[in-house]
């Protein structure tokens, strides 16, 4: 039997561990999700809670904003496809390729050695190009949290 492909993806909002939304990136029934560790963005982007809804967005916009800390996990094609729809992608949220520092690893199977450099991965990441201009003036985050102090707590999707 053929092994199934894996991608590397970076998470930074309501999928990371303690987050509304984590439980979708271990429900078997979506894929399979392997945690593999923790990062943050090689490049500076504009985090910030908008929406009605506060969602969290990370604008396409590199080199502005602050390097962005989340969770590197391994996907198979059945939950990249999953969370492509979960994200509204391509509409809300777009699918890119980012470099991703890795600051702790965990994937015990393998190892960040061998890559291009040994302290980063390249990962899928959901940005937007499609945000609301006014979105620019709201604060920057550098790492995402529901319950923080910023009082935005992130209403699901059933309750909205």
């Amino acid at each position: 039997m053929a092994e199934r492909k894996m991608h590397d993806i970076f998470v930074y909002g309501t999928l990371k561990k303690g987050q509304p939304n984590y439980h979708i990136m271990t429900d078997p029934n979506h894929g399979k999700a392997v945690f593999k560790g923790i990062g943050r963005t090689i490049d500076k982007y504009p985090l910030v809670i908008a929406h009605k809804a506060n969602i969290p967005f990370l604008l396409n916009i590199p080199g502005k904003g602050h390097h962005i800390a989340g969770e590197i996990y391994s996907v198979d094609d059945q939950m990249l496809q999953f969370l492509d729809e979960f994200e509204s992608c391509p509409d809300m949220y777009q699918r890119t390729i980012k470099r991703i520092e890795i600051l702790e690893w965990g994937g015990k199977d393998d190892s960040p050695e061998g890559r291009a450099a040994a302290n980063t991965i390249e990962c899928f990441v959901y940005s937007t190009t499609s945000y609301l201009p006014e979105w620019l003036n709201l604060p920057y985050l550098d790492c995402y949290d529901s319950y923080g102090t910023h009082g935005l707590r992130y209403i699901n999707r059933l309750d909205r």
